[in-house]
């Protein structure tokens, strides 16, 4: 064996131990490492996936919640519309009974005036008739009349006492 066949042999021994070093090297260190950050990476991603889904769920549950919501806001505006419609009813009936309250009163000022003026237009014509009477009654007798009318009502009186 010549020594250029030495160095060839040993040329490749030596990139034999390099490959093998290297393959174990690799297996032992890079392959553990690969696996790890694979592993780690795999994890991240279901993590990332498991996130998603929790969101995924929290926008349903969200959308349910909204919708809850209009039907809330629905219900609450129709409860409004029907206690507004009770409160405007009410008030109606309020001020319905206040003004046939008033309307009474009113009727009741009236009667009340009416008979006042009726009273006062008798009281005038009572007195416009007496005026009419004394101013005939001074046209028609005489002091003779006058004085046997007194006599006869003071007798009238007189006996009456009795």
């Amino acid at each position: 064996m010549s020594l250029e066949m030495l160095a060839i042999w040993s040329q490749i021994a030596g990139a034999i131990v390099f490959l093998v070093l290297l393959v174990w090297l690799f297996n032992k260190y890079m392959a553990p490492a690969i696996a790890t950050y694979t592993a780690n990476k795999n994890a991240e991603i279901r993590e990332q996936e498991q996130r998603r889904e929790r969101m995924r769920a929290d926008v349903g549950d969200a959308q349910a919640e909204l919708t809850r919501a209009d039907e809330d806001v629905r219900e609450i505006r129709a409860r409004q519309d029907v206690a507004q419609k009770r409160e405007r009813e009410a008030a109606v009936a309020a001020a319905r009974g206040e003004a046939e309250r008033i309307v009474r009163n009113a009727e009741g000022e009236l009667e009340r005036a009416r008979l006042a003026a009726r009273d006062k237009l008798r009281i005038e014509l009572i007195e416009k008739a007496l005026q009419k009477a004394r101013a005939e009654a001074q046209q028609r007798i005489d002091d003779a009349t006058n004085v046997k009318l007194v006599e006869a009502t003071v007798d009238d009186l007189a006996r009456g006492n009795r």
